[in-house]
Order: C-alpha cells, then sequence, then structure tokens
C-alpha cells in the first residue's frame, strides 16, 4: 500500500469515528478543509463515495462501512504495536486509559493508582467514570472493569477483586413505619429507590437467589438514581429502600444507621475483572498498571 493510501484512510477513519470534520480535524491537527480534501481524494482514487455528507452530519456510507470494518481494526493493532515499542524504555511510560464504574474506581482502582503514580512518573492513567457496559474497543481504551458475569467471552479477563455481594437497607425510621419484608415479593409494598442503568431503556430489577431459587423484583418508589451512591445517600436519608453493594453500606450497618433485610436472598457472586482485547499487545505502562490491580491485596 502506497503511504499517501495509508495516510488518507487514517484521516477517513478520523472523520466516520467522530461524525465531523471539525472535530476529526481538531483531533488530527490539520485544518478541515485539508481533511476534507484529503477524504475526497481517497474517494476519487477509490471510485466510491466513503462519506455520506449533509449540513448536520457526516456518516460513512455502505462503502465506507466496509472499509470500516475490514482496515479500521488493522490499523488500530498497528497503532498499538507502535505504541508498545516507543514504550519500551528503561521505565514504562505512557497512558492508560480504563473505563470502570464509580464503585470499581473509587474500590478498586484508586487505592492502586495512588499507590502506583509515585513509582512511575512518566505514566499518565485515565479513568472514564461509566456505570454502562463500555465498548471498549469502539472508544479506543485499554482496558475496562466490570463484575465477572458481564465480560464479553472475547476478552482476555483478569480477576481484580472479591466477590460482592448485595444488600437490601433502610433506615430505623423507616421500618418504624413499615413492616420489615420477609420475602422478595414482599418489596412490592414498600418505597424502594430503584436504579436506572445507562445501557438499560427499563429499571433495574432487584435480583434475588435463596436455594437454587431465582427471583427478579420490579420495585416502585419515588425516588430514581444512575448510581449505587445516591441510592444509599436516600436511603439514609429515610427516603425508603435501597439495593446497593454490601461494602457501601457495611458502615452504616455497622454505626446502627442503616438495617438490613433479606440476608438469605442475597448470595454473593463474581467480583470485579480487569479485561481488555485478546489481541492487543499490552503496552509496558499498561502491565504495570494490570500487575498492580492483580497483585492489591
Amino acid at each position: 500500500m502506497r503511504h499517501s493510501n495509508l495516510t488518507d484512510i487514517t484521516a477517513f477513519l478520523a472523520v466516520a469515528r467522530e461524525g465531523s470534520f471539525t472535530r476529526a480535524a481538531a483531533q488530527l491537527g490539520v485544518s478541515q478543509s485539508a481533511l476534507s480534501q484529503t477524504v475526497r481524494n481517497l474517494e476519487a482514487r477509490l471510485g466510491v463515495r466513503l462519506l455520506a455528507r449533509t449540513t448536520r452530519k457526516v456518516s460513512p456510507t455502505e462503502a465506507g462501512d466496509r472499509l470500516i470494518q475490514s482496515v479500521g481494526p488493522r490499523l488500530e493493532e498497528v497503532e498499538a504495536e507502535l505504541d508498545a515499542l516507543t514504550a519500551l524504555r528503561d521505565k514504562p511510560a505512557g497512558t492508560v486509559r480504563i473505563a470502570a464504574g464509580d464503585l470499581a474506581a473509587e474500590s478498586i482502582l484508586w487505592p492502586v493508582i495512588e499507590r502506583l503514580l509515585p513509582v512511575y512518573p512518566d505514566i499518565t492513567i485515565e479513568i472514564v467514570i461509566d456505570n454502562g457496559l463500555t465498548d471498549i474497543v469502539a472508544e479506543r481504551l485499554d482496558a475496562g472493569v466490570r463484575l465477572g458475569e458481564q465480560v464479553a467471552k472475547d476478552m482476555v479477563a483478569v480477576r481484580i477483586g472479591p466477590d460482592v455481594r448485595m444488600a437490601v437497607v433502610g433506615t430505623p425510621s423507616y421500618f418504624a413505619r413499615h413492616a420489615k419484608p420477609v420475602t422478595p415479593q414482599d418489596l412490592t409494598g414498600h418505597n424502594c429507590i430503584n436504579i436506572r442503568l445507562p445501557t438499560a431503556r427499563s429499571l433495574y430489577a432487584w435480583e434475588f437467589e435463596k436455594a437454587g431459587r431465582a427471583l427478579k423484583v420490579r420495585v416502585e418508589g419515588q425516588l430514581v438514581f444512575n448510581t449505587a451512591t445516591m441510592a444509599l445517600k436516600a436511603a439514609l436519608a429515610g427516603a425508603g429502600l435501597a439495593f446497593v453493594p454490601e461494602d457501601r453500606a457495611r458502615s452504616h450497618i455497622a454505626s446502627g444507621e442503616l438495617k438490613r433485610v433479606l440476608m438469605d436472598w442475597c448470595p454473593s457472586f463474581a467480583g470485579f475483572h480487569l479485561y481488555y482485547p485478546s489481541r492487543r499487545q499490552p503496552t509496558p505502562a499498561f502491565v504495570v498498571v494490570a500487575n498492580g490491580l492483580r497483585q492489591r491485596d
């Protein structure tokens, strides 16, 4: 492949990824007019339209989609290999980008990062807080952190946290006004604090299991959040019952601020895992971070 073709394809992929000549030009450090001409030259050489342009947006044509699917991943692999080579120094250097939910970022990632940064001053770590199921390949991230049961099968997964258990909690004042639920079905008569996951169109159904019997209960209440942090705050204020990770509520339960119910219906499940594409060559900086997370205990 001629060098001009490789450069022009890289420019096209940037426009397709950003959906905008303006944003892609800023990312590549060139003018919008120069970038537009580069893409037009590529289209002329190939004899097909790669981008459909309107006044509001830019989107790939069928031919453009085919080029993205066939060539895009290969160029990303080349870029990753070059990054790995340039990072081979006496001390690991470079940027490591990881997507994680707020709980994993706070309880799993931060304690390790706090310890690593002074030892490796040439490493930069970017944490993208995202409670949804982020596509780390599409977002050009190095890795993500998810619960074990949520990791895709085509990813390398490394366990970095203990098993997780959920807890149904409420304040003593709340239970003074409402009878404690004995079974998960009893929750339908309570003011429950709902969670809406970013990737779901509906509210999260609380999941329970006992003696091999699994139940999902769709609860109702006056409050809906998209993080467990706010659900816990609302529960502490007496606004209703919350379904949160046990670790988040443990200190409040121990102090008596919160009471726990349905313990026998809340088994533990696979904890947090670091995951990343199996075909990508990890950089030395990423290896340092991954090893630190693996050895956190």
